[in-house]
């Protein structure tokens, strides 16, 4: 029996993740935007309304989503891909934590190599910048000091990441790779994939505009940024779409998501000057992105790789 895409869930689910975290945005724009927001507390540590709305309704829109369409539709809790099958598919949950870094050094070697005057081995900008901010409070820094904890700050993401990360990445994995993707899973892996990377990147549309990943000075702006950001979300979404699928589970891409997340930003420790973002060093510029496109596309094309580890359940009945 073939089994058709649930269209009624699956646009009731979209009209909530988009509706929910684009109303958020929205409101993030109209209180000064990611860059100008005001801090929670004046004076204090620098967390901003904006840093709120984002880590909060706008990452859990989707998984927001997820239990409003399943309220509405009373759908039920048989399928929610929250049992861990660790057993099983504990390669995947490997492959989620450690092959994010791996893409992010080797895209940042990359682009460092074509861009030689960008690379910067002794940290000198990255350190001159955090004196700068350690100025305004009236402290004196050491470099040596600054350069170590950059390192070990590098270091432990691989370990730290994965375990705080996961508590934002849950509210959007639970969305799209726990319920999007087994929805559109009847019209084929690869389909799917293309759709969900899509309407992924579209979703991030509203803070990418307020200069998210790309800032606002690059060639094409404000419109390239966006539309690159779509590619970068196929790639992306094909890896944790991948391990999900191949695990059982949503928890290896909410793990590899939160990895992502947390050593993406490592490459600035060794930049100079003012790179092109669409292009790199960060793993979503184009070329930083290469080592990632490989792994995305051998995924994409392998004959057997997005089949799920275990026949997925029937998405359209109930």
């Amino acid at each position: 029996m073939t089994v058709q895409p649930d269209t009624r869930r699956i646009l009731i689910f979209l009209l909530f993740a988009f509706g929910i975290a684009w109303a958020t945005g929205l409101a993030i724009y109209l209180t000064g935007g990611l860059q100008d927001s005001p801090p929670l507390i004046p004076g204090g540590p620098p967390i901003t309304l904006a840093l709120i709305l984002l880590a909060g309704p706008y990452m859990f829109a989707p998984a927001l989503a997820h239990i409003l369409t399943r309220l509405i539709t009373r759908e039920g809790w048989g399928d929610t891909w929250l049992r861990p099958h660790l057993r099983r598919g504990w390669r995947y949950w490997l492959a989620a934590w450690l092959l994010p870094p791996l893409w992010t050094i080797l895209g940042g070697a990359l682009f460092f190599l074509i861009f030689p005057q960008h690379f910067d081995p002794t940290m000198q900008a990255y350190i001159e910048a955090a004196q700068a901010q350690a100025a305004q409070t009236g402290q004196t820094v050491p470099t040596e000091f600054l350069r170590l904890s950059a390192l070990i700050g590098v270091a432990s993401a691989l370990v730290i990441s994965p375990l705080i990360n996961s508590l934002f990445t849950f509210g959007e994995e639970f969305g799209w790779r726990a319920y999007l993707q087994p929805k559109l899973m009847p019209l084929g892996g690869r389909a799917a994939l293309i759709l969900m990377g899509m309407i992924w990147g579209v979703w991030h549309w509203p803070v990418i505009f307020m200069g998210y990943e790309y800032g606002f000075e690059y060639p094409g702006a404000p419109f390239a940024g966006p539309l690159l950001f779509v590619w970068i979300a196929f790639l992306m979404g094909t890896f944790l779409g991948w391990a999900a699928l191949r695990g059982g589970s949503v928890w290896p891409a909410v793990v590899g998501h939160a990895t992502i997340n947390g050593f993406a930003g490592s490459a600035i420790l060794f930049t100079r000057g003012e790179p092109n973002p669409l292009l790199g060093p960060l793993p979503v510029g184009a070329i930083a992105a290469l080592p990632l496109a490989l792994l995305a596309l051998a995924i994409f094309f392998h004959p057997r790789a997005l089949t799920p580890a275990e026949p997925p359940p029937l998405v359209g009945a109930g």
